[in-house]
């Protein structure tokens, strides 16, 4: 099983941009459908953005299509989250998750490993 530490948030203005990163460990990555979720303070947690384990299957959110890019690189088991045009509706703790031999869901249920977090900030 993977452990997943993710990297990249920060304090941003409207406009702006930030690429998370998620870094796993172990040697099945490749294995893994990947997504980001996110988290806002009161609400639930939300699907953000998912990719298959080949990276050649992506899906979005709708709040956060052309504005967000997932992409992953095996080889250096990361999954990046490229996020441009920052909304402050957009500020929430993000988290990577892996579902071992999956394909991309939008359930935080269906994932099997979870990252810490990461915080972005996203000031109007």
């Amino acid at each position: 099983q993977v452990q997943l530490v993710e990297s990249g948030g920060g304090l941003v203005q409207a406009g702006g941009s930030l690429r998370l990163s998620c870094a796993a460990s172990g040697r099945t990555f490749s294995r893994y459908a990947m997504g980001w979720f996110r988290q806002a303070p009161g609400k639930e947690r939300e699907f953000v953005a998912g990719i298959n384990w080949s990276g050649t299957s992506t899906y979005y959110a709708d709040s956060v299509k052309v504005r967000f890019t997932i992409s992953r690189d095996n080889a250096k088991n990361t999954v990046y989250l490229q996020m441009n045009s920052l909304k402050p509706e957009d500020t929430a703790v993000y988290y990577c998750a892996a579902d071992y031999g999956g394909s991309i869901s939008y359930y935080p249920g269906e994932y099997d490993v979870w990252g810490q977090g990461t915080q972005v900030t996203v000031s109007s």
